[in-house]
């Protein structure tokens, strides 16, 4: 659905093809796996729990999840992790020949580094080159609408789950909790995203939303209307790191991947491995990527800038000039004034 020149058909409601004869081409590659073009963004390890085991359970039931490695964490999941971050036994073709393609660090700060849109192939990596139909609108949208809808009504039935939520997941290769809703609500989403929702099946949906629809660019709307702006303030936590000077085979391929220092980069250097200096300082500038406990404990990113939501991003202010020419529409929206 994401890397194929033409739209799935029985799938994909309205896409944006490519042409390259008509050089109307996308960027996705080259966004996210550029050193220096595109926002190198990642998703977070609160995220990335909510993923659930394939057999239909909660990944944070695990009472040992919080020490994790990654190279465990990602096992046994909904198959839709591996089709959007790099892990395991995923692989890139590097003139024409495939290779192991772990997480890099020079484009991701968490660990996670995403592929959704990407095409496998570095060919595309240096500018916009792709030719990758870009889904707009998808039936799983239209499944997840209407599964909220009727969440929120008091209305959703078994049956309905079994046709909505229920095949999605079983699509994802998840093979529990497809035919009836849900009776318990997980605890790890009411803590970290929901904590005014007790009703298992409207958590369970929302969970599923972030997971189908992640970076198709409707997870800002969904938190607006779900009212959950404070979500804008989360920390930016990544992978769990056991020690310094540690190098991490991230996908079990046998090569080394990764390595966590402070001050001086540790010698002799494992050839091949990725150095990256976790200390609070990097000369006289505070670093902005720190383990949580100092030499261990998940990544930080960015902790230093301070996030704070404020409730007038709700909504949008409406422009002056509009206000001048229809004076009907004030008063302004609230607290843009």
């Amino acid at each position: 659905m994401f890397t194929s020149n033409t739209p799935v058909a029985d799938e994909v409601l309205q896409s944006a093809v490519a042409d390259i004869n008509l050089a109307v081409l996308n960027e996705a590659n080259w966004w996210w796996t550029s050193g220096t073009y595109g926002a190198k963004a990642s998703f977070t390890r609160t995220f990335i729990n909510t993923y659930l085991k394939i057999d239909g359970t909660p990944f944070t039931n695990d009472p040992s999840y919080k020490t994790m490695l990654f190279k465990d964490e990602v096992k046994n999941r909904d198959l839709r992790l591996k089709q959007t971050i790099r892990m395991g036994d995923y692989k890139r073709i590097t003139n024409g020949v495939q290779v192991p393609a772990p997480p890099v660090f020079s484009y991701t700060f968490t660990g996670y580094q995403p592929i959704k849109w990407t095409l496998d192939d570095t060919y595309y990596d240096a500018g916009a080159l792709n030719t990758n139909a870009v889904a707009l609108f998808r039936y799983a949208e239209v499944l997840l609408n209407f599964a909220e809808a009727k969440a929120e009504l008091g209305t959703l039935t078994d049956a309905d789950w079994a046709a909505t939520i229920g095949v999605l997941r079983s699509r994802a290769g998840i093979t529990g909790g497809l035919t009836a809703k849900p009776t318990v609500a997980d605890p790890y989403l009411m803590t970290n995203y929901f904590p005014g929702i007790t009703d298992p099946t409207i958590l369970e949906i929302r969970r599923e939303r972030g997971i189908e629809l992640s970076l198709e660019g409707l997870r800002f709307a969904d938190l607006l209307r779900w009212k959950r702006g404070p979500l804008m303030e989360q920390e930016w936590n990544g992978f769990y790191v056991p020690a310094l000077n540690t190098p991490m085979d991230l996908n079990e391929d046998g090569i080394l991947d990764v390595a966590f220092y402070q001050g001086t980069k540790p010698t002799p250097a494992v050839a091949g491995v990725t150095y990256v200096d976790v200390s609070a300082k990097i000369g006289s500038a505070t670093n902005s990527q720190l383990l949580r406990n100092g030499t261990s404990g998940e990544l930080l990113w960015m902790n230093e800038i301070p996030r704070k939501w404020a409730d007038k991003n709700y909504y949008y202010p409406i422009p002056l000039a509009d206000i001048q020419r229809n004076p009907n529409l004030k008063p302004q929206n609230p607290c843009w004034n």
